[in-house]
């Protein structure tokens, strides 16, 4: 099962509400509070994201079982837990930034 879940802009500016992920040092937005669905991401100069995932804008998607939509795929960021019970992957899928996410239910999102 992949349900769209929203789109991640990435951003130099500061966002209202905006919060801090530790692991990959990028502030983040909770895209349930944007009428589009819109999740804005900052990073800080030293952020290990590199590359397509920092530069380019990404689509999110929950998904049922990480492992396997892992399988085969061109995997920029391998799965990690921004909170906990929450894990997100990233990869590279016909050029487009692709999020997945994995979590038990919505109240564990990290998003507050």
């Amino acid at each position: 099962m992949r349900q769209f879940h929203h789109i991640g802009m990435p951003t130099d500016e500061r966002q209202s509400g905006e919060f801090y992920v530790e692991e990959t040092k990028v502030w983040v937005t909770d895209p349930r509070k944007h009428p589009y669905l819109v999740e804005y991401l900052r990073f800080e100069r030293d952020s290990p994201v590199t590359g397509p995932v920092r530069d380019l804008p990404h689509v999110a998607f929950r998904v049922d079982d990480l492992a396997a939509e892992l399988v085969g795929e061109d995997v920029l960021i391998e799965p990690f837990e921004p909170s906990p019970n929450f894990t997100v992957a990233f990869v590279l899928k016909d050029g487009a930034v692709i999020e997945l996410m994995k979590f038990e239910k919505e109240s564990d999102l990290p998003w507050r």
